[in-house]
């Protein structure tokens, strides 16, 4: 008898999922166990294992395709002669496709009893409409070729992309001026910018452009985003710190091989600032309306990943040196990348922090990660001249910024946290301790 294999939910928050790989072929045989699939879902891409055995009859959604949990991805059969004629594949039926009959060697499309409704795109339902304008038909590009720009051979702008070579170096020997391979010896090397600009491509109009389907975690993403900056009453707080006693203590450490980044110590005096001031280790239940106190401080790390973004959680932070803190990080961050993190330890967490320093960010702010209370934006270094004793002097000093849900923070809480985090960073040998 022929059977269904559904889409499995893979994640707690996974809605849909895209299907990256099949593992086995049409017509081959799979015992339970074997992994059938390989699925990208809103936290990372992970491989399904077959529950029962059987013949893989027929593909229903292929590699590439974005599926919702329980929808039909294949059929079964026990034996491998079996007919799957006529049948119709079991599981949820949404709207928008039409129900598929599967036939041995074909799958045809039955007629819908009413006419399906059109499915709205986007991270929410209730979303305006930015669409992107339209190219240009017609562009007079004689403005920018009388800037002076050179000609070149195809092979030669070929030969200068893979070398990167700037072909405005150059002087041409060919025909017109023309640049030719042969004029590239005594090319110089591409800097950040030409003089002459980026060579004109003729085919693509002025406004054209691509658009990219959102991976499942940057769905889910864009989502839980949009309500948060859509719900939650943000209000932000900035400090600057000195942390020039800080790169004092990294550079003493670093002399005796103990490396340690500027993250770890954020960590590790957040974690202290927040066992001090509980109001911000919390969160807020959207469903009960009621207010979170977690009786553990427990801080999810911001990691950026080519699909979207992740939260690793150090556990019981407060409860931990700086050098373990270290450790923990850069092995949940590099298992994130990888997207082997169990669903405990990127689920969850009490207080967020989002570091950009090392892009150089001098200020930002962030979105609050609900059912959270708050979020903590820490930039890079800088140097710039400080005020100390009445003597302005050379410093180095780094903007945080707190973003927190007034429902549950108010203003003297927020401005309370950072007094004690600014207090800590400013005497970094304390968190040593």
């Amino acid at each position: 008898m022929p059977f269904t294999v559904t889409m499995p939910k893979l994640s707690p928050t996974m809605e849909e999922g895209t299907i990256t790989k099949w593992h086995a072929k049409e017509g081959s045989f799979v015992k339970s166990g074997d992994v059938l699939i390989e699925v990208a879902t809103d936290k990372a891409t992970v491989e399904y294992a077959a529950v029962d055995k059987g013949y893989l009859r027929k593909i229903l959604a292929k590699a590439g395709d974005s599926v919702h949990i329980n929808q039909p991805i294949a059929v079964f059969t026990l034996q491998e002669s079996e007919s799957v004629e006529g049948y119709v594949p079991e599981g949820v039926v949404l709207n928008e496709p039409p129900q598929e009959t599967v036939t041995a060697s074909t799958t045809t499309t039955s007629q819908p009893s009413a006419t399906p409704s059109p499915k709205k795109e986007g991270v929410s339902m209730g979303m305006p409409s930015f669409t992107p304008e339209p190219e240009l038909e017609t562009f007079d590009y004689q403005s920018l070729e009388d800037q002076g720009s050179k000609t070149a051979s195809p092979y030669a702008k070929k030969l200068a992309k893979e070398k990167n070579l700037d072909l405005s170096s150059v002087k041409g020997s060919g025909p017109g001026g023309r640049i030719v391979s042969e004029d590239l010896k005594s090319a110089q090397a591409l800097g950040l910018v030409s003089l002459s600009g980026t060579s004109i491509d003729y085919s693509v109009r002025p406004g054209s452009y691509v658009e990219e389907k959102l991976s499942p975690m940057r769905k889910v993403i864009g989502q839980r985003l949009q309500e948060s900056k859509t719900f939650i009453p943000h209000f932000y707080v900035t400090y600057e710190i000195d942390v020039q006693p800080l790169a004092d203590l990294r550079k003493q450490l670093q002399s005796a091989a103990i490396k340690l980044s500027v993250n770890d110590f954020v960590v590790k005096a957040t974690s202290i600032a927040l066992e001090k001031h509980q109001a911000l280790n919390s969160g807020f239940n959207s469903v009960t309306q009621s207010i979170i106190r977690f009786k553990t401080v427990d801080i999810s790390i911001a990691v950026s990943l080519e699909s979207g973004l992740i939260t690793p959680i150090v556990r019981l932070a407060n409860h931990k040196k700086v050098s373990q803190i270290s450790k923990e990080i850069k092995e949940l961050a590099q298992r994130a990348k990888m997207g082997k993190l169990d669903r405990h330890e990127y689920v969850g967490g009490s207080f967020t922090i989002s570091n950009l320093g090392m892009f150089g960010a001098s200020d930002f702010i962030g979105v609050i990660n609900p059912p959270q209370a708050a979020i903590l934006c820490v930039s890079g270094a800088h140097e710039k001249p400080v005020c100390k004793e009445g003597k302005i002097v050379p410093g180095m000093v780094m903007n945080v910024t707190l973003c927190s849900d007034h429902r549950v923070v108010d203003g003297a809480d927020a401005a309370k946290f950072l007094q004690t985090f600014k207090q800590l960073m400013e005497n970094p040998s304390l968190l040593l301790l």
